[in-house]
């Protein structure tokens, strides 16, 4: 994947977390859902951080109201994309050391991190829909086709 398809993703992956939002809102947003999409941004920061090399800003699992994760969805969204375009193609193969949660060292690449962040953020949101199912309130619909569809992604 290049700069431009990672871009792509994280379009998608934007526009995903703001129907996730929209559906907690409009059907009433419970404790675990905000819970799950408030971990979801936060670790959206923390994977950036580690490749900027900054210190770990927020906690993994933060507190959480819908007003709080809509400024994250903005913030991480903006974000994310001006760190994509601030960057070249050979910064897509740098290695990133970093500790994990646990204490742990790792090293990856910037396309795996931006691979991983993608995915965790695609998993917690179909957790979301599950939970939203389980509790009788309608998800929203992420499929990355749909944002296609609907002009959200180019």
């Amino acid at each position: 994947m290049n700069i431009a398809d990672h871009l792509r993703q994280f379009a998608y992956d934007e526009w995903a977390n703001h129907e996730v939002l929209t559906a907690m809102q409009s059907g009433g947003a419970d404790e675990r859902s905000l819970a799950l999409l408030a971990h979801t941004l936060a670790a959206q920061r923390l994977w950036l951080e580690r490749i900027q090399q900054k210190p770990q800003s927020s906690p993994v699992w933060p507190k959480a109201t819908p007003e709080t994760c809509a400024a994250q969805v903005e913030d991480m969204g903006r974000r994310w994309r001006e760190y994509l375009e601030s960057i070249s193609e050979a910064d897509l193969v740098r290695s990133i050391s970093y500790k994990n949660s646990k204490g742990d060292l790792w090293t990856s690449t910037v396309a795996d991190i931006l691979t991983h962040v993608i995915l965790h953020s695609a998993y917690h949101r179909g957790q979301i829909a599950s939970h939203m199912r389980a509790t009788g309130k309608t998800p929203a619909y992420t499929d990355f086709i749909q944002a296609v569809r609907c002009g959200f992604v180019k």
